[in-house]
């Protein structure tokens, strides 16, 4: 099984949407196969607390004009992980040390790598 054209959309939506707030390093992982609960992991780098926000919260807005709202938000608050499950599209805005820590690319390392150009 693989991602569906509209999950790739929604990844690509939110990826420009994190890039018009400088987020960088965007890598979309379709997590399809072994995840089952997802289709596309999204991880966005920041290099600071108000820059996680800021494109947590461009993100939001772009999905939501897009017609898709957040099932669960979480870390907002901290702006040092920012999590937005948008159903077959979740949506990881990490601090670099953070995404640097956890490497969720090393954990689903099997998975291909979704084009959000």
């Amino acid at each position: 099984m693989t991602a569906s054209p509209e999950s790739i959309s929604l990844a690509r939506i939110a990826a420009k949407a994190a890039g018009d707030k400088l987020g960088e390093n965007p890598i979309a992982l379709d997590v399809s196969e072994p995840f089952g609960l997802a289709e596309i992991f999204l991880l966005i780098s920041g290099g600071n607390e108000r820059q996680i926000i800021a494109i947590a919260e461009e993100v939001e807005d772009k999905m939501r004009d897009a017609g898709h709202r957040a099932r669960v938000l979480e870390g907002k608050q901290s702006g040092r992980w920012v999590l937005m499950d948008f159903g077959d599209l979740v949506v990881h805005v990490m601090h670099e040390q953070e995404r640097e820590f956890y490497s969720l690319e090393r954990l689903w390392k099997d998975c291909p790598v979704v084009s959000v150009d």
